[in-house]
């Protein structure tokens, strides 16, 4: 009954395989993909952390979060008033109303929305494109999550760096072509990049997902983590998936 209650005509149920929790989507808005699900996976929460995951959309991020963390606190920030509610009710549906807070708010204004230095993480899995030419409605929400068109990535990063405490990480999924700009808008920031994963779709192939993490006032040094390759031949996932998606 519940179920039906929650929702609407064009939504539907997807099971995370995580704690028995469940997220509500519509196909014809935006779907969370596999950079939400490796993003979780390679983010480090320490217990009793505090979360911000910037342009939630649906709120996938801080309830896989929730579920493989020990996080004190986890919260959402979103644009779009329609991804927020949903992303509400998902939080609802699994009884997560006290450990995560949904936002309806801009990025940009991140630092005025909340405290300065009060968060010990922040997510994002942001738009990978630039700009706004050949977009038939740059206003739809598949646009706004694929495309720069409400938020560039140096706006992501100004805002990060406000709301972190100083030594706190800022984890984040993007694509290898534009790595070079995102280190440099990094330390612009003072967002020094610590740890880098590629992500290959297989093993031969180029690497198609690049994952980062920053820390607020870190020393110049970093990791490069051995590669996760997605698919040891067509259709079947690589162990390390597995893992991840915890099947």
């Amino acid at each position: 009954m519940i179920d039906k209650v929650l929702l609407k005509p064009t939504e539907r149920l997807d099971d995370l395989q995580r704690n028995g929790y469940r997220i509500i989507q519509d196909p014809g808005r935006f779907c969370f993909g596999m950079d939400a699900v490796l993003l979780s996976g390679f983010a480090r929460i320490k217990p009793g952390a505090k979360v911000l995951d910037m342009g939630t959309g649906t709120g996938i991020i801080p309830i896989l979060l929730e579920a493989r963390s020990e996080a004190s606190h986890l919260t959402g920030l979103e644009i779009q008033e329609e991804s927020a509610d949903m992303a509400r009710r998902s939080v609802a549906l699994n009884g997560l109303e006290e450990k995560i807070a949904i936002v309806q708010g801009d990025i940009k204004e991140a630092g005025v929305i909340f405290p300065a230095a009060s968060f010990d993480v922040v997510t994002c899995n942001p738009p990978y494109m630039i700009g706004q030419h050949g977009l038939p409605n740059p206003d739809s929400p598949k646009a706004i999550a694929r495309h720069e068109v409400l938020c560039t990535f140096e706006d992501i990063a100004a805002q990060a760096q406000k709301v972190l405490k100083p030594g706190g990480s800022f984890f984040l999924v993007h694509r290898p072509f534009r790595l070079a700009e995102l280190i440099t808008t990094l330390v612009k920031y003072k967002l020094e990049p610590k740890r880098m994963q590629l992500v290959y779709p297989y093993v031969d192939r180029e690497p198609n997902m690049v994952l980062l993490e920053a820390v607020r006032g870190g020393k110049s040094r970093m990791q490069v983590e051995k590669p996760l390759i997605v698919y040891k031949e067509q259709g079947v996932y690589t162990d390390e998936i597995y893992d991840i998606y915890g099947y």
